[in-house]
């Protein structure tokens, strides 16, 4: 039952999107703008930041770890820069509820639960991780702000591509961006010397209720030589609708310890 808390959290850093609105549609690529500067790109991304309250969504997952590949179906609610709360269907046998400050689930199948803090999700992606970089790759944004350093600009084939001036120590980053809706294509992170990578994929966007939101995901993530791939595709959505987050760990459930 373990396996499947792990891929539980797995599915958390990528969910976003779901059910049940009529104004969706998937965004053309369009007129391409290739003479943008860096700061001018930027600013044309940050133009695309996604504003709203709430989102209620359900998504189908298929998830490739080596030679296994399993599919799932979950349902999300999210309250933007507060919490998101994960749901396996039909019934919620597994819950996931992420704060800023900690990460609990339980799983009904074995009764157990988790209640801790990032540096599991760090660990697993290779990393290091919070609320807001948990929510900006669920919304197609940048897992390290933009703004925050200055960044050389190129093309390669249809996106542009930013990199840091001043490369970080620690690992090497790089982003694609589209130059005809701004968003992000692709951001990708690499620790060489600890053969880890991390490379989110956004395939196709889409427009609701005049947000710009992901619709198709794939994330590939290597910690050595152990791969971990997930396919997602987003149907529709809702946004702004009053919602409730119950969660409440079961009496009598386990703790476990994730390493």
């Amino acid at each position: 039952m373990k396996n499947n808390l792990h891929i539980s959290i797995i599915l958390l850093l990528f969910l976003i999107l779901g059910e049940g609105c009529k104004s969706t549609k998937t965004i053309n690529t369009g007129n391409a703008n290739f003479n943008l500067s860096a700061k001018q790109l930027i600013r044309e991304n940050t133009k695309k930041e996604a504003t709203f309250k709430t989102l209620a969504s359900r998504v189908k997952i298929d998830v490739t770890q080596g030679n296994e590949e399993q599919g799932y179906t979950v349902n999300l609610r999210m309250e933007k820069d507060k919490k998101i709360l994960l749901m396996s269907t039909p019934i919620s046998v597994i819950k996931v509820l992420i704060t800023p400050e900690k990460v609990r689930f339980y799983n009904k199948l074995d009764n157990t639960f988790f209640d801790g803090d990032f540096k599991y999700l760090s660990n697993l992606l290779g990393t290091e991780l919070d609320f807001q970089k948990v929510q900006n790759l669920l919304l197609g944004e940048a897992l390290h702000s933009l703004k925050d350093k200055d960044y050389s600009v190129s093309v390669h084939e249809e996106s542009y591509v930013l990199q840091p001036k001043i490369p970080n120590q620690w690992f090497e980053i790089f982003f694609l961006l589209n130059p005809s809706h701004f968003k992000i294509d692709s951001q990708q992170l690499a620790q060489p010397e600890k053969a880890r990578m991390l490379q989110i994929d956004y395939l196709a966007y889409q427009d609701i209720d005049k947000q710009t939101l992901p619709e198709r995901i794939k994330v590939i993530a290597l910690d050595n030589h152990d791969e971990t791939i997930l396919d997602l595709e987003f149907k529709a959505v809702k946004l702004n609708e009053d919602l409730r987050f119950p969660f409440k760990i079961p009496s009598g459930y386990d703790e476990i310890t994730l390493k």
